[in-house]
């Protein structure tokens, strides 16, 4: 019974469950933003997965209570939501993971808008790495954000303060933003649902098209038909979580960069296969071809880092290891980034038909649990950063959906995961399969 739960059984319920105490009146949206607020206090000293508050989150919230009372149903009305700190919120300056004292923003992105006119209550912006540049969320201006299962360790990045805002129930969901991993490595390293999306699916705007097409907009999650709810919210089409019937389905543990893979990562990867044939799906491994990834890959990020850095408004204000990854990018423009692209062109069109003739491609997400927090500092971050991204960045170069799902823990109670790719617009289904795979109510962090 409703009467029965706990604050913490409220802010972990979720988008869909947090929905339907609302609309049953066993909890209003202030009071879930004064829960929300009460976790950020208790436990945001230690992950930081917070750079700010906004104060306008109460009135939104005892708006969203007034339209509940006049029989208002739209999707996230009264939800407490957080956003990455790199998308403009208006009136708030977007740190972008920096030093540089940015301007306010005039008017929301359009991830923003989409959000306040479902309703949603948005708490605040969260951490991440300058420029979004990181597999974890950690910089000289804003610290280290830390994993709510295990706060020695990284949450990941670059939406590492939506994702350890969300896996400990600080708010339902959050924004994110995936360049080259940036959403599904935190859900991986959380324990959460994390998409990246068909390039193209959600809105960039104000801006066309980020680091030449490798970056999409998201959100994470803690379970899949939260996910769902959002991303309609995000997009225009719906949709919509089916039973998906047998199909073929590949798996591989080939990474685009050598990067040793842990052996419980390969179990994970084994016990969801082992899952999928129980099902009554055909399973084959089937390796994919990841030729001209890596250099398309790397000068399209290294060039959108060069782009990105010189609209701060004092690119100065950053770290030395940005400011080494902008240079290499400007150096890289003209014929360089022209072959990127081509060869980023060339490789969609071969991985849109998913390896072994299969529908969907099964990976690792990370090739190990969460790493240590602190574990890369300096100019070694150029050299290392990209094992941890060896399994999410080819996908997105070509621009297909990847879906990061949760897959049990290893011994030390860190949480696995498994990656579901599928050629462009298959997103409903690889969230349908996820949804078949999902077991129950998600773990907890033992905060």
């Amino acid at each position: 019974m409703t009467e029965a739960l706990s604050d913490d059984d409220i802010a972990y319920a979720g988008v869909a469950g947090q929905r339907a105490l609302l609309r049953s009146g066993a909890v209003t949206s202030v009071r879930l933003l004064e829960i929300a607020h009460a976790r950020i206090a208790r436990y945001d000293r230690e992950l930081n997965a917070f750079r700010t508050l906004f104060e306008s989150a109460r009135a939104e919230a005892q708006a969203a209570d007034a339209a509940l009372a006049a029989g208002d149903d739209r999707p996230l009305l009264g939800v407490p939501v957080a956003v990455k700190d790199y998308v403009a919120v208006a009136g708030h300056a977007p740190s972008q993971g920096t030093a540089s004292p940015e301007p306010p923003a005039i008017e929301d992105a359009e991830v923003v808008r989409r959000l306040r006119a479902a309703g949603a209550v948005v708490v605040g912006a969260t951490n991440l790495p300058e420029l979004a540049l990181w597999p974890f969320t950690e910089s000289e201006t804003f610290g280290v954000t830390r994993n709510p299962w295990d706060p020695s360790r990284t949450p990941g990045g670059s939406s590492g303060g939506s994702a350890a805002a969300v896996a400990s129930g600080m708010v339902a969901a959050a924004l994110g933003s995936d360049g080259g991993g940036s959403i599904r490595i935190p859900a991986a390293c959380c324990g959460l649902v994390g998409l990246k999306p068909t390039r193209d699916l959600v809105s960039l705007a104000p801006v066309h098209e980020h680091w030449y097409g490798l970056s999409v907009a998201g959100c994470l999650t803690r379970t899949v038909a939260d996910t769902v709810t959002v991303l309609n919210v995000l997009q225009d089409s719906t949709l919509e979580i089916t039973e998906p019937p047998p199909m073929r389905i590949a798996w591989s543990l080939k990474p685009m960069l050598p990067a040793p893979v842990r052996p419980e990562v390969k179990r994970a990867v084994h016990d969801v296969v082992r899952r999928l044939d129980a099902l009554g799906h055909t399973v084959v491994r089937a390796d994919p071809s990841f030729d001209g990834l890596v250099e398309s890959f790397l000068v399209r990020y290294a060039t959108g880092t060069a782009q990105d850095l010189a609209q701060l408004a004092d690119p100065s204000a950053t770290e030395l290891r940005t400011r080494a990854v902008a240079m290499l990018g400007r150096r890289l423009r003209g014929r360089a980034l022209v072959r990127a692209r081509r060869l980023g062109d060339t490789a969609a069109a071969r991985l849109s038909r998913v390896p072994g003739g299969a529908a969907v491609l099964v990976t690792p997400t990370i090739p190990a649990p969460a790493p240590p927090a602190e574990s890369l500092r300096g100019l070694r971050t150029l050299l290392l950063a990209g094992r941890r991204a060896t399994f999410t960045s080819p996908w997105n170069v070509t621009g297909q959906p990847a879906l990061s799902v949760p897959a049990g823990f290893s011994q030390e109670g860190l949480p696995l995961a498994v990656q579901l790719i599928g050629p462009p617009g298959s997103d409903a289904l690889l969230l349908s399969l996820a949804a078949q795979l999902e077991q129950g109510p998600p773990p907890r962090p033992a905060l």
